[in-house]
């Protein structure tokens, strides 16, 4: 699209009395981090609850943007080059544009609604269209970047449409009444599917009902709409919105299917047979069936709504019926993983479509672990005729992210090598296939890199992946780190305006792994971090990690290192002021910051009233430190019995903060709430908070608990399954005694895992295949038994959940009498850990 064009479209003022060269804008930004093509983008400067975009039009331009949408125009005339479109609402612009990219065309368009299942439908449409003509045609369909449907996402997505594409499949999703209508405009769906409603997201709405007449405002332009008439409520209100829709012209055509009613499609038997599900049916009269590699109900929905959209479509039954067999995972979260010689491998090696290789590449870019960055790449599959000016665009993609290392895998790559060659100082790579990757492998020339691996599936990647992973224990700790950013937000959205942040990331951030947790966070854009002991602080140096961290128990023979490593302690004594102060001096610094801490109740460590006179008049006799911060630390904001004790803290804490503060003579930062008191304490936020155990997940104030998303799962396998009779005894010392016949799993965890030994003897239980199994005898050191006589189907090599989104890490720490921060930094370092990633 051209400059002058939008300038048009969005009737914007614009900073340029008039164009010299019209500029072709590629790229639309709204984060700055995630820039490919700078000079053919342009940024908009979106407002949120968080952050104002008009705050990082200088980094934007830094970048070497030059074209900016705004609401206000910046008062630094320092822009050389740049040209400001200035508009009422840049969120407005940004579907304004979207809309008009959509109406560009006029393939047919999928949209895509529902409480559940949209994400999948759209992946899995992909999937199979892009292998059924015509829709594999030329540049083939193009679709919505993973879960972008938000009012943000859509016309982000809408924007990849272009000329060479044979179909569109996008989704759209709502959090209130009101949102639906301006998705709907932009997508314009020619296609609906309504995958469910459910209880997903009700917050914003009234009733069920409110929320399914909300979704169907996508379908205003649809000619035909399917869904599972099974929903009672879901079919009645479709029902009334066909008559609604009649009055105004031809009525949409309804595509419906269901297990028990008459419909489109008549779902006459689902039968199991092992991991397959076989499905007979008919449709319009007809004898259909398929199967499918998947037996969760979920799953069984999720490809029933696609089955009916290619019937629809006119797919020939036989095709169908071959594609379904071989559908594959929705790989909609990336994975970080350990790899051989200190190597991180980030696993995306599912599709390689260039707008999922730009989200990758921008994770990649997030891991400051080591600073070899390599990328190793098959052909990308979507690719249609012109090969060369896709592979040219790949190529500058790979160099604009300074990519270090660069491996091409496929016939498409060795025949494009030259266009990624001729960019220096990129070390360049290729194969015909991964067979002939695999027979060079050799593991002594990965180390101490990050590699991603962007692999179409018939590349089967998952080979590169099992040579480059560290192999460890079966049992994982899955940490999702789309996770801690969404409890990041929340907390955020919790602060009043200028309130900086603080996260813990100390004791390996609470079990989940410091560095590749403070990667996020350090994208985040927190202010602080926080460790307990300098070794940890240092580990995050070396990382790559540039934020400032205090430590919060400093050992005095350290204090020269820290200097070093720029690392900032808590200072709670006079003896450790004192011997700090003569470690700054011995290496010539001043101003060196630190952090005075407070005891105002805890009595744990920290300078009293009575210490404060003696404090100040150290502190002004040396310019080789200054306070950063004074801070103290509540002991039971968690609990409304010690509310009272709480103001008796702040109170003590107003009275010693401003005693020191006039005695010092300037205002260092304050900070007093940890994660419980941001949203119970709202008035003793100060200047920063202290975000701790609530960014992984737990907080004790219920109504902020439902804001979070759990962050870490343990997972473990089945390692064997057998029968006992009646009265046998399981484990040590003959305690797990069975009442009647039983089948026992035993699994591959236990207390040198952090599986406490309290957990034993049913005391505790895991899910297994999703089932509630207890423990069966004592918790051994590297396994336990569980009792799955009612369960079905359980064999070795069974996933089990110890703690999850559905047994709850919490209900873990109430069983073993303590807390959830002692079962979450329990878990043992030999547990390897696996970071997922699903924004």
């Amino acid at each position: 699209m051209w400059l002058s064009t939008v300038i048009r479209l969005l009737q914007a003022e614009s900073s340029a009395l008039a164009l010299d060269q019209d500029q072709n804008i590629q790229e639309l930004i709204i984060d700055t981090r995630k820039i490919a093509n700078a000079s053919h983008a342009l940024f908009f400067a979106l407002r949120g609850p968080l952050r104002d975009g008009h705050q990082y039009i200088h980094h934007a331009y830094e970048k070497g943007i030059r074209f900016f949408v705004v609401e206000n125009l910046p008062s630094s005339d320092s822009y050389a080059g740049a040209i400001f479109l200035k508009v009422p609402n840049t969120l407005k612009a940004l579907q304004s544009i979207g809309k008009f990219q959509r109406a560009q065309f006029n393939y047919p368009v999928i949209g895509i609604t529902g409480s559940n299942g949209k994400t999948i439908v759209k992946e899995w449409l992909y999937q199979l269209l892009s292998q059924i003509p015509p829709y594999n045609e030329l540049a083939g369909p193009v679709r919505s970047p993973k879960s972008y449907n938000s009012q943000i996402g859509v016309p982000l997505s809408t924007w990849l449409m272009q000329e060479h594409n044979t179909i569109g499949i996008f989704e759209a999703g709502i959090s209130q009444p009101g949102e639906m209508s301006a998705l709907a405009k932009i997508i314009a769906p020619t296609i609906g599917i309504f995958t469910n409603v459910g209880d997903a997201h009700t917050d914003g709405f009234d009733s069920k009902l409110q929320k399914i007449q909300e979704k169907l405002r996508l379908f205003q332009s649809v000619r035909k709409l399917i869904y599972c008439r099974d929903n009672e409520n879901l079919h009645q209100e479709i029902q009334k919105w066909q008559q609604e829709q009649a009055k105004h012209g031809p009525a949409p055509e309804l595509y419906n299917w269901s297990v028990r009613d008459d419909a489109s499609l008549i779902i006459k038997e689902i039968r199991q047979n092992g991991a397959l599900s076989l499905i007979d049916a008919t449709f319009q009269g007809q004898a259909v069936s398929i199967s499918i590699p998947y037996t969760d109900k979920a799953y069984l929905e999720n490809a029933i709504h696609c089955w009916v959209c290619l019937l629809m479509l006119g797919i020939d039954h036989e095709l169908i019926r071959e594609l379904m067999s071989k559908l594959v995972p929705v790989a909609m979260r990336l994975q970080l993983v350990e790899g051989i010689n200190n190597c991180t491998i980030i696993n995306d090696s599912y599709n390689s479509d260039f707008t999922a290789l730009k989200i990758a590449i921008d994770f990649l870019q997030q891991q400051k672990q080591h600073p070899t960055k390599t990328l190793i790449l098959s052909d990308i599959l979507e690719v249609g005729q012109d090969s060369a000016t896709y592979y040219t665009k790949v190529a500058q993609l790979i160099q604009q992210k300074g990519i270090n290392r660069f491996i091409g895998i496929g016939p498409k790559m060795m025949m494009h090598q030259s266009l990624f060659a001729q960019h220096s100082g990129m070390s360049c790579t290729f194969f015909e296939s991964t067979e002939l990757f695999l027979q060079h492998f050799d593991p002594k020339t990965f180390r101490e890199e990050t590699i991603l691996l962007k692999g179409a599936r018939p590349f089967g990647f998952e080979r590169i992946k099992t040579l480059l992973e560290q192999k460890t224990h079966k049992t994982v700790l899955e940490v999702d780190l789309s996770a801690i950013q969404h409890n990041l937000r929340a907390y955020k959205s919790m602060l009043a305006p200028g309130v900086k942040l603080m996260a813990m990331v100390k004791a390996f951030a609470y079990g989940t792994g410091s560095v590749e947790i403070a990667n996020v966070l350090q994208f985040e854009g927190v202010d602080y971090l926080t460790v307990a002991y300098l070794d940890e602080g240092i580990a995050l140096r070396r990382a790559g990690i540039s934020l400032p961290i205090m430590v919060m128990s400093p050992e005095f023979g350290a204090f020269d290192q820290m200097i070093q490593w720029k690392i900032e302690p808590e200072i709670f004594s006079i003896e450790s002021l004192k011997a700090f102060i003569q470690a700054a001096e011995q290496l010539d610094t001043e101003n060196y910051p630190i952090h005075i801490k407070l005891d105002t109740g805890m009595h744990r460590l920290g300078f009293e009233q009575y210490m404060l006179d003696e404090l100040i008049q150290t502190l002004k006799q040396t310019k080789a430190v200054k306070v950063q911060s004074i801070f103290s630390h509540l002991v039971g904001s968690d609990e409304a019995d010690f509310d009272g004790f709480t103001e008796h803290q702040a109170q003590s804490y107003r009275s010693m903060s401003e005693y020191l503060m006039h005695g010092l003579g300037y205002k260092p930062i304050r900070h007093l709430c940890n994660s419980a008191a941001i949203s119970r304490f709202p008035e003793l936020q100060f200047d920063m908070v202290r975000l701790g155990i609530g960014l992984y997940g737990v907080d004790a104030n219920p109504m902020m608990q439902q804001k979070l998303k759990h962050v870490a799962t343990l997972k473990t396998t089945v390692a064997q399954v057998r029968k006992i009779a009646k009265d046998d005894t399981v484990g040590y010392s003959r305690r797990g005694k069975v009442q009647k016949d039983s089948k026992i799993a035993t699994v591959s965890i236990g207390y040198a895992d952090g599986y406490f030994r309290d957990f034993g003897n049913g005391n505790a239980f895991m899910l297994v295949n999703g089932q509630p199994a207890r423990t069966l005898g004592s918790v051994c050191m590297d396994m336990c038994m569980l009792d799955v006589s009612d369960i079905e189907q359980v064999a070795p090599g069974d996933k089990v959940v110890v703690f999850g989104k559905d047994l709850s890490i919490t209900e873990l720490a109430s069983w073993a009498n303590t807390i959830p921060y002692e079962i979450l930094t329990s878990v043992s370092q030999r547990v390897k850990r696996v970071y997922i990633d699903e924004e």
